[in-house]
């Protein structure tokens, strides 16, 4: 062990460690870069996490430089909870500090994992509205500003945190809420980080106000967009900034939510297409039934499973090529599945439509579990994220498929769509043999090719997560340059010794990161 791992454990009531084996499993997280770490420190209050700060921020004050990660579930898929200095898990932050039942507010640590709130809230009747993976955490949900599938209905997870605790660079905290100019004034008087935010914020939304205005419109979530939401009727609220920040900004410690009713029994339809118009069309149909989730994938993801084992022959039916579309329902099942029975009796000949009933039930949960299948179980290789959580606008679906089938060739890969027609954010995970010497050459290419056929079809690279170390690679550079400095500004002001999460963002740097790929089979598998 070494002196600064001492020091730290005497200094914090949770541990800290540098031994070669903790070091090796926090060097790998959902993507597919690998970076190993100097020490792994698992904080147990937000005093442990101010004690850190403000110790590698002294550190940094000296030229010795410790970049700091803080890492929820280890989930990202783009290498935000990666680092070379310091990583701080929130794993054992997982604890619910109070629950209010009547006002449907509760606070948590923010390593709480999305399952362990919403089993705590179910016994209230509650729950909130993501559709996650079950070990994400509260921190990690909105550091990544999820894009989740139930979005398009129930608006992610932005629309039900109230307010945050966020432990600041120099180790001071903050707590987020939306104050009026005359409590903005006063904030920005104190001789303090706070104060400082407050103030220089202040200052850079009225310098940039035609720029900030302009964000608004776009999709993107590469940068600080969030600047947009921060000032709102002669009122400023600092919390909108930290949603899709990646921990560059702070370091979130504890969250209160507003939580809503919870719903039961949900209904699903799956309905199948020769071509991808007619898909488009009939979801757009389902659109304003209001469903929870309306999905679409290749049918080739849906044949892999079942060469696997997985009796879907009942969704196939006899099609080699074509796609597939899910919708479930939490409101007035029944009455949206009679509706969408008549829906189905219109469809094409060719069309295949289930819908659920005793009998089908084990086809349509087989049916469920085929992406993950998909992910993992691959012969000579693996599904790395290398694109994936981008936009594209329904309407200009037909063209990005046959600008893929175009980069299909060039490349070499099979390149099958899945994702969301609700929120319109989508993927393509293409088999990779990792162990290959040409793979850092290929998923480059693949990357920046994909960048320019999403950007050439209306979409949006970064959207349905931010950008994080690798699609950082292609945003630093694309960004324009009005924006870059106000991204810029904002950074600066939070963090002026530079130590949250240096690397990702604006500060990504393209070489590190495209020789940082990780060997195959060292990831975890995102069920």
């Amino acid at each position: 062990m070494g002196k600064i791992t001492k020091y730290l454990n005497q200094l914090t009531v949770g541990n800290v460690f540098d031994s070669p084996e903790i070091l090796e499993e926090y060097s790998t997280d959902c993507s597919a870069l690998k970076i190993k770490p100097k020490f792994v420190a698992f904080p147990e209050s937000t005093d442990d996490i101010r004690k850190l700060m403000r110790f590698f921020n002294q550190l940094s004050a000296k030229d010795i430089k410790v970049a700091v990660t803080v890492r929820g579930g280890g989930h990202d898929e783009n290498g935000a909870d990666l680092g070379s200095g310091v990583i701080i898990s929130t794993e054992k932050l997982n604890h619910l500090l109070e629950i209010d039942p009547r006002e449907r507010l509760v606070r948590v640590q923010s390593g709480i994992t999305l399952k362990e709130l919403n089993t705590a809230l179910s016994v209230s009747g509650l729950h909130i509205p993501i559709d996650g993976r079950n070990d994400d955490t509260i921190g990690g949900l909105i550091s990544n500003n999820l894009t989740d599938e139930c979005a398009q209905k129930y608006g992610g997870i932005q629309k039900y945190v109230e307010r945050i605790e966020v432990v600041l660079a120099n180790g001071e905290c903050l707590q987020t809420e939306r104050l009026r100019k005359y409590a903005v004034a006063k904030k920005a008087v104190e001789k303090s980080l706070e104060g400082d935010l407050y103030r220089k914020i202040s200052k850079v939304i009225k310098e940039n106000t035609n720029l900030i205005e302009s964000l608004k419109s776009t999709k993107s979530l590469a940068g600080y967009p969030g600047i947009k939401d921060a000032p709102k009727k002669e009122t400023l609220d600092l919390m909108p900034l930290f949603f899709g920040a990646e921990g560059t900004l702070g370091i979130i410690s504890e969250v209160i939510l507003r939580a809503i009713p919870l719903k039961k029994h949900p209904k699903r339809v799956v309905a199948t297409f020769k071509d991808i118009d007619q898909a488009v069309k009939y979801a757009e149909t389902i659109l304003p039934l209001k469903p929870r989730k309306l999905n679409i994938f290749d049918l080739k993801i849906i044949m892999e499973a079942r060469e696997s084992g997985k009796n879907l022959d009942g969704v196939i039916k006899k099609l080699e090529d074509g796609y597939v579309v899910f919708a479930n329902f939490d409101e007035h099942p029944n009455w949206n599945i009679k509706k969408l029975k008549n829906m189905g009796d219109k469809l094409p000949r060719n069309a295949k439509f289930i819908y659920e009933s005793q009998n089908d039930r084990p086809t349509l949960n087989e049916f469920e579990n085929s992406l993950v299948n998909y992910l993992s179980y691959v012969k000579n290789g693996e599904r790395a994220p290398i694109l994936t959580n981008f936009y594209l606008p329904r309407h200009n679906l037909k063209h990005f498929v046959e600008d893929i089938k175009v980069l299909e060739k060039k490349l070499d890969l099979k390149l099958e769509l899945y994702g969301s027609l609700g929120t319109s954010i989508y993927n393509l995970r293409p088999k990779l043999n990792l162990e290959d010497e040409e793979f850092n050459k290929k998923a480059t290419m693949f990357l920046r090719a994909g960048a320019y056929i999403i950007g050439r079809q209306g979409g949006e690279l970064v959207s349905g997560a931010p950008e994080g170390r690798l699609k950082a690679v292609i945003t630093s550079t694309t960004i324009l340059e009005p924006e870059i400095k106000l991204y810029n500004e904002i950074k600066e002001i939070f963090d002026q010794n530079d130590i949250l999460n240096p690397d990702i963002k604006l500060g990504a740097n393209s070489k590190f990161t495209l020789t940082h790929f990780r060997d195959i089979n060292q990831t975890k598998i995102m069920i």
